[in-house]
């Protein structure tokens, strides 16, 4: 029995089919798959039925295009050392309303990297997110880096274990609030520079023999993480860790630029595979050997 080959109008047997690696009566090569899932993971899906007909000639509807996304198989990444770095923070997608004449809405996704290479993202899955990360080769100790919102250190609290998980208050966050306070640029660099080292009762002291306006809070916000803050100097300095979570609010960035392209509405059950095939692309996944 022949069968059609996606590629131009070639009919091959069965036979040749299984040699060449194609599934009999599969519409698309294996090639041309993967173009449809480059395209569709950096670019809105008209955008590239149009950009696939210029690159190849091929005509590919964007519908076909989103069921190409759907029904693709992706696998997380591993990291292939030993894992000793976790950034956690989340994104924002807007989701169609499945009620007629209701406006869209905006939901949070969590997105993790991992060694500040490996992206990972899911929506309204946060045991799978942290499974992930739990399944990898943990070290002994494992630095967590975040900003100060509760649910990210909520996460953590289910990744690795208490004694080899070691939080970390994201630098810049830390430094942000700081400034906050209505004081003058002299006070501030010192206080600045006390933390930077380490010297956070230093800091607390000098904070508390002030009146300025924001004192208060940015103490309080201090006190709540004390045990996150370290000597930030001396670990960039061993480069024992990132002082920052720069790199998920990159990946959030990074994944954003494909899911809030201009006009996006997203279904709640299509937002999963979209968000696993954004990563799978930044991550390298598909430009790998098919």
């Amino acid at each position: 029995r022949k069968i059609r080959s996606c590629v131009g109008k070639i009919l091959i047997t069965r036979k040749q089919a299984l040699r060449l690696g194609i599934e009999p009566y599969r519409r698309f090569s294996p090639l041309l798959e993967k173009c449809c899932l480059l395209l569709s993971a950096n670019e809105s899906f008209k955008e590239a039925e149009k950009d696939l007909k210029v690159l190849t000639g091929i005509e590919v509807g964007h519908s076909t295009h989103h069921r190409q996304v759907k029904k693709v198989e992706l696998s997380m990444p591993n990291v292939k050392q030993k894992l000793t770095e976790v950034c956690l923070d989340g994104g924002m997608v807007r989701l169609r309303s499945e009620k007629k004449g209701e406006s869209a809405y905006w939901k949070e996704y969590k997105t993790g990297r991992l060694q500040g290479i490996y992206y990972g993202a899911f929506f309204q899955d946060n045991l799978s997110l942290t499974d992930w990360i739990n399944s990898q080769n943990i070290g002994k100790v494992l630095y967590c880096l975040g900003d100060g919102h509760d649910g990210i250190w909520k996460l953590y609290r289910n990744i690795a274990h208490d004694k080899c998980r070691h939080e970390i208050l994201d630098w810049y966050h830390l430094k942000e609030n700081l400034y906050k306070i209505q004081a003058s640029k002299k006070f501030l660099l010192t206080i600045e520079a006390d933390l930077w080292q380490g010297f956070v009762e230093e800091a607390i002291k000098k904070l508390r023999k002030t009146k300025y306006v924001g004192v208060t809070n940015f103490i309080k916000y201090l006190n709540k993480h004390r045990h996150r803050l370290v000597n930030y100097m001396y670990f960039q300095a061993e480069q024992l860790s990132s002082e920052g979570s720069g790199a998920v609010e990159s990946a959030v960035k990074q994944i954003d630029k494909r899911m809030q392209v201009v006009g996006a509405q997203w279904k709640s059950e299509n937002l999963p595979q979209m968000l696993q095939l954004r990563c799978a692309y930044l991550n390298g996944q598909l430009a790998a050997p098919f």
